[in-house]
């Protein structure tokens, strides 16, 4: 039984945003820190997943469609991408981060103090690209529930990039939005577990972010990407109504883990 527990969702390999939630007394202090998905399809994906590896068994992952992507991209089972940057930081992972990828579990069950068992995952129980959002009807929820089983209470997801808590069908579902990624507002989103649920922001210099972003990594347009990205700039409306289709309102537009 696990008493705290730090959820930290679509990292999207910014170090800044990351190494500043680390360093909140919450996040040092719990018993776990768990990764729900997306955590090196970005600016500085090297230096995420040594950070994050650095830390040892305090860390347990799950793996998000980005860091499969970018997985099957290295190891020729896909030739593209869709995310622009995805293929350039696939390219920039060793042997050894490969291997890391390779081992994600899609989902994982953790027994935290009092909540019962808590289930894991990037988009949805069953599938790492699947959309479910705050206002996503009750069937919705009932398919992706389907095969979940019936100890499991809470279900912690992420891949949409915004933070909700709602009730499903009797399970509380929790999406900590995301680290290094946020929709709609700035500041990197991350939740704390046990004994109840607390949404979290950490508040960093985004200016400095991005200016470091700016001189550190070598991604084509990495100044493009971090300041539309660390500034927020898409907005929770734009992101809602790009994702909508995907939860089965109808077809969607383009892919739904790109706003632009």
């Amino acid at each position: 039984m696990v008493n705290r527990v730090a959820v930290l969702s679509d990292i999207h390999a910014v170090l800044p945003a990351l190494e500043a939630v680390l360093d909140e007394p919450e996040v040092r202090a719990a018993d776990r820190v768990v990764l729900t998905g997306d955590i090196c399809a970005g600016p500085q994906p090297a230096e995420v997943l040594d950070l994050l590896t650095g830390l040892g068994e305090r860390v347990t992952w799950v793996g998000g469609n980005a860091d499969r992507e970018l997985l099957e991209y290295r190891r020729g089972v896909r030739d593209s991408v869709a995310d622009p940057i995805a293929p350039w930081a696939a390219e920039r992972l060793r042997p050894d981060h490969l291997d890391l990828l390779a081992r994600l579990p899609r989902a994982l069950t953790l027994p935290v103090r009092g909540m019962g068992n808590v289930l894991f995952c990037h988009a949805t129980p069953r599938d790492d690209e699947e959309v479910v959002l705050v206002d996503s009807r009750l069937e919705r929820w009932a398919e992706v529930f389907g095969e979940l089983d019936a100890g499991v209470r809470t279900v912690v997801l992420g891949h949409t990039h915004m933070p909700y808590v709602r009730l499903a069908l009797g399970r509380l579902v929790v999406n900590p939005g995301s680290v290094g990624m946020p929709y709609g507002r700035t500041g990197a989103h991350w939740a704390l577990l046990g004994p109840g649920v607390e949404l979290r922001t950490t508040h960093f210099d985004i200016e400095a972010a991005v200016d470091r972003l700016t001189r550190e990594s070598a991604y084509p347009d990495i100044a493009e990407w971090a300041d539309y990205f660390l500034r927020a700039r898409a907005t929770d409306a734009e992101a809602l109504r790009i994702f909508g289709p995907r939860d089965g309102r109808g077809e969607a537009p383009r892919r739904a883990d790109e706003t632009r």
